[in-house]
């Protein structure tokens, strides 16, 4: 195997495991979404959305 090869092989071993990382996370998430932001755990409830 010339190092091209090798190369092209861990780039790809790589993309698969952040992919399957992120489609576990995905899956794993008991309240909202998986993405990390922090935007699913905010309380709006006592927003008013009738003030202006």
């Amino acid at each position: 195997m010339d190092i091209q090869t090798i190369i092209v092989f861990l780039l790809f071993v790589a993309a698969a495991f952040y992919i399957g990382k992120l489609i576990y996370n995905g899956l794993k998430s008991k309240n909202g979404c998986a993405n990390g932001c922090g935007k699913c755990g905010v309380d709006l409830s006592n927003i008013n959305p009738d003030k202006n």
